[in-house]
């Protein structure tokens, strides 16, 4: 979750002081570019440039930019993928560019999230900035994030289980883990833990990773490091803040967090 004082803060900056703007773009032209219209435009000041994953990561949780214009394709990962290492420290307005992929443009339309389309002019660039920018001034860090993560789940490259089994070393040996007997899946570190009944299976994995393995019909992803079944879902409880308490059919209690929020009609609640 975006924390309180990232919101207070931006709301009380003067209006004369520049919006802190940071690009990541592995081409040498294309930071060449933002950074020409960037220049341009008085309300923003470029504070960094990053060529890969690694540095928009490093240099976003250094930098604190107010908002990045972050490529979707980028050496060894993508652009969802940085904002998913980045987790609460998701800037509180990201505009994506992007070569190609008309589905991703829908789904930035529906969201209301800018993205630039290669080659673009610096009409276009306007335009996004200046959404983005009025972004910035009307709506919440925490309603910005929200929308990201509903971007990020809708463009991630979600594949069905190509097999009903997960293999897990134990011991020694490989068991297989049913998918539908699955009850949640948190995350520690590099590993994913798979609860199935009193039973955890530790597996080296990511959770963006074990999300698109899993049917999409079943499972839900209710926060950074936690996966649900919905077939198991007993009880949601509002909690504050727009967050809510998920209560398994086993008693387990899991948060869902307000920047998963997004997910709640998956869970029945319109």
């Amino acid at each position: 979750m975006t924390n309180a004082f990232q919101v207070l803060e931006f709301a009380m900056m003067s209006k004369s002081q520049p919006v802190r703007v940071l690009t990541v773009d592995d081409e040498p032209l294309g930071r060449e570019r933002l950074r020409t219209l960037l220049s341009l435009e008085p309300e923003v000041i470029l504070v960094g440039e990053a060529t890969s994953g690694d540095e928009a990561v490093e240099l976003i949780r250094a930098l604190r930019p107010e908002l990045v214009f972050l490529d979707i394709q980028l050496p060894g990962c993508t652009g969802f993928t940085v904002l998913e290492r980045l987790g609460s420290e998701v800037p509180p307005a990201v505009v994506f560019v992007t070569a190609h992929d008309e589905f991703a443009l829908k789904a930035f339309e529906v969201h209301a999230v800018d993205y630039l389309l290669k080659p673009f002019d610096r009409a276009r660039f306007k335009t996004a900035l200046q959404r983005a920018l009025e972004r910035l001034r009307t709506t919440s860090t925490d309603d910005l994030t929200s929308k990201l993560n509903a971007v990020i789940a809708q463009l991630q490259p979600r594949t069905q289980a190509t097999s009903d089994r997960i293999p897990v070393k134990a011991g020694g040996k490989v068991i297989f883990v049913n998918i539908p007997d699955i009850d949640w899946i948190g995350s520690a570190d590099n590993y994913v833990e798979l609860h199935v009944g009193p039973q955890a299976h530790l597996i080296r994995e990511t959770m963006t990773a074990m999300e698109q393995r899993l049917p999409s019909d079943r499972f839900v992803r209710i926060s950074r490091t936690t996966i649900i079944n919905c077939d198991r879902v007993k009880e949601l409880q509002p909690l504050f803040h727009g967050e809510y308490s998920v209560t398994l059919r086993d008693g387990t209690k899991l948060t869902l967090s307000r920047t998963y929020r997004d997910q709640l009609p998956r869970l029945g609640i319109l």
